[in-house]
């Protein structure tokens, strides 16, 4: 039967059945509630963590990524060399009549009706233009607005008792990973490539969040980073990926004011300069699967190329990648990052570490190298009590330089003292390396727990006959098996909680209901996404055999309780089908 939304607005809907059933609610109710903050229930959390040990199978325990846990507040000093402290900033203005704050770009783009890129790009002078050119007024009380100014869009407390020990709640968990990279990189053997992920909470002063799970305050991250040698880029799992296909909104296409897709493979994607690196290319490819696990088909998922203006002031490329949802559009649920060596180079400036690995050569490399030595006794009777100065400052400069203006103009100017050619020796001295310090560059996969779990909620949400219905995916849903007595009487009851135990000891996520008509349990199981219900009856305490119904389909089959631990966990790791799980009724 052709399945009709039940409810226009797909969002609505969704937000309403995750309150009711208690996946996840608004915080703080009882006081009015707090825009962008949730709490999850426990059908929620479950959910939630079930999409996290998704990741963590792919990337921990398939790729061998590092996991970290780290906190949540951070001295400043760390985000001054990140560049937060400069950049993470979103234009704001506030009502004179109500007090109410909002963000200036989302405004200007709702009501002047212009892309979110053009808004994005406007400066603070440009953006009172367009509120004023506009007749922009409050949403809320039709007032008008001050001066578009920056916010800093992070949490900041004192750490300790002392004013001047400023921090900041992380907007990312990024920075975390990059502060402890001479551990991980001894934790990981000393060897390139390698990643490192955690995941953890992140708070992010929204000035007017509206979204639900879209756009929270405080929310759940997960950061990989992954370290590699830009000297030798290449990911030895392409040739597992090469041939799956990515949706692509190329910037070339953006900037044309076109959203038409470029469908490419991995390889050829790479092989046209669409995406600039290997592991980026393969990372794309692994999140699309991610999403098809958790039930969102490929031709719902595009990745969209960053804009230059758009990009964070880390990436020297950046694709997000975004699923279509019913009221919002697309909307971002990942992003992947070329963030070269900014962040180790940046905390190596700002902490005073030596950040740069040491790779040996398998054969030590004889090199040429232009050497400048400075002819003391020539620099002592010319700069005197200067000529030591000159020396060091000699020995920083590079030869090349020195040597191109010696012959194009005679001299050198070094600050403020004249080098003559008399002054120094330069020539080739040949020397031995045996390796290379350089500063690793990564590539950096993000993911947006709570987004991932509403696109897996809404892309769950069925209506059938009339009835609401999640079809999660069987290997997420936050309950697997529902066990029901057909009455409560004559021992089905005693039965079936045996059965429950029974499964809950062999490690399933099980729930015993007895309460109403067995239809009555079947339709509450389905509407929070239970995938197998399994009935005791009257033929249970006969022959042992109990009836395994269907979550999607309703079809029911039935079965040995001796074989049901076997049966069930080959279902819920997808080796089997509902069809072989027993006999159909």
């Amino acid at each position: 039967m052709a399945e009709e939304p039940r409810c226009p607005d797909k969002f609505t809907a969704v937000n309403e059945l995750a309150r009711r059933r208690g996946f996840f609610w608004q915080s703080y109710e009882i006081y009015g509630g707090a825009s962008g903050f949730v709490t999850y229930g426990s059908l929620g959390a479950r959910l939630k963590q079930n999409i996290e040990r998704k990741l963590r199978e792919l990337f921990v325990y398939k790729l061998g990524i590092l996991e970290i846990e780290s906190p949540v507040i951070t001295p400043e000093r760390v985000f001054e060399a990140s560049g937060h402290i400069e950049h993470f900033k979103e234009p704001i203005v506030g009502c004179l009549k109500c007090k109410k704050r909002f963000r200036a770009d989302h405004l200007v783009q709702e009501c002047a009706r212009i892309s979110e890129a053009e808004a994005e790009k406007l400066t603070l002078t440009e953006l009172k233009v367009m509120i004023e050119k506009n007749e922009i007024c409050c949403p809320e009380c039709g007032g008008t607005f001050d001066e578009p100014k920056q916010f800093l869009t992070m949490f900041k407390t004192t750490i300790g008792p002392y004013s001047d020990a400023v921090g900041y709640g992380r907007p990312e968990a990024a920075q975390g990973i990059f502060v402890e990279f001479k551990r991980l990189y001894e934790m990981a053997r000393e060897k390139l490539p390698f990643g490192a992920m955690q995941i953890g909470r992140a708070l992010r002063n929204e000035i007017s969040p509206r979204q639900g799970l879209l756009r929270l305050r405080e929310f759940t991250i997960v950061d990989l980073e992954f370290f590699f040698d830009p000297e030798e880029p290449d990911c030895y799992m392409l040739k597992d990926v090469e041939n799956e296909r990515l949706r692509l909104l190329l910037a070339e296409t953006r900037l044309k004011n076109s959203d038409e897709l470029t469908e490419v493979t991995v390889k050829e994607a790479l092989k046209k300069g669409y995406v600039k690196l290997e592991w980026q290319a393969v990372f794309m490819a692994l999140a699309t699967k991610l999403l098809n696990d958790l039930g969102v088909p490929s031709e719902k998922q595009r990745f969209i190329e960053k804009l230059p203006w758009e990009r964070a002031h880390y990436s020297l490329q950046t694709f997000d990648q975004e699923v279509l949802v019913e009221r919002w559009g697309w909307v971002e649920v990942t992003a992947y990052a070329c963030r070269t060596d900014y962040d180790l180079k940046r905390h190596t400036e700002f902490s005073g570490q030596d950040m740069y690995v040491f790779k040996e050569y398998e054969k030590p490399v004889e090199k040429q190298q232009l050497a400048i030595k400075p002819v003391m006794g020539k620099l002592g009777p010319v700069f005197k009590k200067g000529a030591a100065e000159v020396a060091g400052m000699l020995s920083k400069t590079d030869p090349k330089e020195v040597e191109a203006s010696l012959k194009k103009s005679g001299y050198y100017m070094l600050g403020k003292y004249t080098i003559l050619p008399e002054h120094v020796d330069i020539k080739h001295e040949k020397i031995v390396e045996r390796g290379r310090r350089f500063l690793p560059h990564v590539v950096e996969p993000t993911f947006g727990s709570d987004r991932l779990f509403y696109v897996t909620l809404e892309y769950a949400y069925r209506v059938k006959d009339d009835r609401v219905l999640l079809s999660f995916p069987r290997d997420i849903a936050p309950v697997q098996v529902g066990v029901y007595p057909l009455v409560s009487k004559d021992g089905l009851p005693e039965k079936a909680l045996l059965l429950h135990k029974m499964l809950v000891d062999e490690g399933f996520v099980a729930e015993y209901d007895e309460a109403g008509s067995i239809g009555r349990r079947y339709a509450r199981a389905d509407e929070v996404g239970i995938p197998l219900g399994i009935t005791v009856d009257y033929d249970t305490l006969n022959d042992g055999t109990v009836t395994i119904r269907d979550r999607d389909t309703w079809k029911q089959v039935r079965s040995r309780i001796d074989e049901l631990p076997e049966l069930l966990h080959k279902f819920f790791g997808w080796k089997i089908n509902f069809e072989d799980l027993g006999n159909p009724i």
